[in-house]
């Protein structure tokens, strides 16, 4: 069958070639150059190493703990089960995982993670590592890769996804489409996503009627270096020791939560929010104690770059701030990918697997790229089959999974103000009111603004990515209004906790 993949990552590439392994042909389709995604920036390392006395089921228990039990057991079975395969075909493809002096995969222990299971390549490079040697596998395939192919709507005839439309106006035509695009973070002022993770995939299946859900959880990165350039100081850091001090020097995580630095993220990073407005200026990640030679070994790329800003972090702590990182919502899918629609499946980050439930557990995404956009094109022969029955999504607990762009029927029109739309202003909005702490208030003042918005026309590359950041922005804050309770990311802000305080 003729398989389009849309996006470049660990999930897309993935997909693609376990696809074109099994003899269909494949496009995979690009927006900008290959390799230019979240992928190769990933530091940490991929889940799933397990040594003595960890399993898959600790693993298991430890993502749905870390997902505030908002996690679906089945996609969460199915990830670490899948964990070892996926470790080993990354392994087969090229991917030189750091190893002991014994021989075996060195684990590197992460927040929330009961064990260390953490592998790692080039010390803090593993993204890097896995997507080059995923793009040279990709030289000696079958696969038709192009890029520059800004993919703006897909293509529906017969009650199904029959292709997509790319930006020049050319359709191509498939059986089956795959979206792979990542996720949202440019919806936010602070990022440590690339620039052109702008929710398109998302954004096009919203529009093309696929069911979403968990859109209102985002998760943000707690230590990210304060600067005009921001840079992810990985969270592998703290697992290897580095604490985090306020301004009188203190560990204040410690007052937090039992495993103070090493919790999940949703609590760290609010913890390191609440102290740097109460002190008025950045807390600090002290990593002295590990020393310069253990700081260069282990984290080569983190050590390169802040040296090359001139801080020396093996005597100096580096001031740090929250970023937005990672969309555990997205296109709703099953354990293989499939969407609500017939003819599409989405994986990696522009998926809703139910894996991350309210709150990523460290170094679950590459994993989840790895075995989902696996599973995906496994599932792509059965699933043309016209006796499979379509898969849609089981009724939501709560508010409803799936959310679109409209605003709620039973919620009162509130007016925008004239602030004109810009991209700044959308990702200040949003960074705002449906950041880190959220009001019910402030929520619905955000919804207003962003329906009174109007994406500008659609007559080039960045039009279309304003478009479909405010497309997702509306669904986002749709789902989040809906939420009344906090749960894991999704933090609601009280005045009567000032006075609880």
């Amino acid at each position: 069958m003729n398989v389009i993949v849309v996006g470049g990552g660990i999930a897309g590439l993935t997909a693609a070639l376990r696809a074109d392994a099994l003899g269909h042909r494949v496009t995979l389709l690009v927006k900008g150059t290959l390799g230019d995604g979240c992928t190769a920036h990933a530091q940490g390392g991929i889940a799933g190493a397990y040594g003595v006395g960890d399993s898959p089921a600790l693993h298991a228990l430890d993502t749905l703990q870390a997902g505030d039990g908002h996690g679906d057991a089945l996609a969460i079975t199915a990830l670490v089960d899948g964990a070892q395969a996926a470790i080993t075909q990354l392994i087969d493809a090229g991917v030189g995982f750091d190893r002991t002096s014994d021989g075996e995969i060195a684990r590197g222990l992460e927040a929330a993670h009961s064990r260390p299971r953490i592998a790692h390549a080039g010390g803090d490079a593993t993204g890097a590592a896995i997507s080059a040697a995923l793009l040279s596998h990709l030289q000696t395939s079958s696969v038709h890769a192009h890029e520059h192919a800004f993919v703006t709507d897909l293509l529906t005839g017969g009650g199904r996804v029959i292709g997509v439309r790319a930006i020049d106006g050319g359709e191509l035509r498939a059986d089956a489409v795959v979206l792979a695009t990542g996720g949202a973070g440019q919806l936010y002022a602070h990022t440590t996503n690339p620039a052109g993770i702008t929710g398109d995939g998302i954004a096009i299946a919203l529009r093309a009627g696929a069911a979403v859900a968990d859109l209102e959880f985002v998760q943000f990165h707690p230590t990210v270096l304060v600067g005009e350039n921001p840079f992810l100081l990985s969270e592998a850091v703290r697992g290897a020791g580095a604490v985090l001090r306020d301004a009188s020097g203190r560990r204040f995580l410690l007052d937090e939560h039992p495993d103070a630095e090493l919790a999940p993220r949703d609590v760290v990073a609010r913890a390191v929010a609440r102290r740097t407005a109460e002190q008025d200026a950045p807390v600090v990640l002290d990593a002295s104690a590990l020393g310069a030679s253990m700081l260069a070994a282990r984290f080569p790329t983190i050590d390169a770059e802040l040296r090359r800003r001139g801080v020396d972090w093996s005597r100096h702590p580096v001031p740090v701030t929250p970023a937005a990182h990672y969309l555990m919502g997205g296109v709703a899918t099953d354990v293989d990918g499939r969407t609500s629609l017939p003819g599409l499946w989405a994986v990696g980050e522009t998926a809703r697997t139910g894996v991350h439930g309210a709150n990523r557990l460290a170094s679950n995404s590459l994993l989840e790229g790895a075995v989902f956009g696996a599973r995906a094109a496994e599932s792509l022969a059965l699933s043309a089959s016209p006796d499979r029955p379509t898969w849609a999504p089981e009724p939501a607990e709560g508010p409803a999974k799936s959310q679109d762009a409209t605003r709620p029927r039973d919620e009162p029109a509130r007016s925008g103000s004239q602030l004109p739309f810009s991209r700044t202003a959308l990702q200040q909005l949003m960074w705002d009111h449906l950041g880190l702490t959220r009001t019910e208030s402030g929520m619905q003042d955000a919804l207003a603004q962003l329906h009174a918005w109007s994406a500008p026309p659609q007559i080039s590359p960045a039009a279309h990515e304003d478009a479909n950041l405010l497309t997702v922005a509306r669904a986002l804050a749709s789902a989040a209004l809906a939420r009344t309770a906090s749960l894991g990311a999704h933090f609601l802000f009280s005045p009567a906790l000032i006075g609880a305080a």
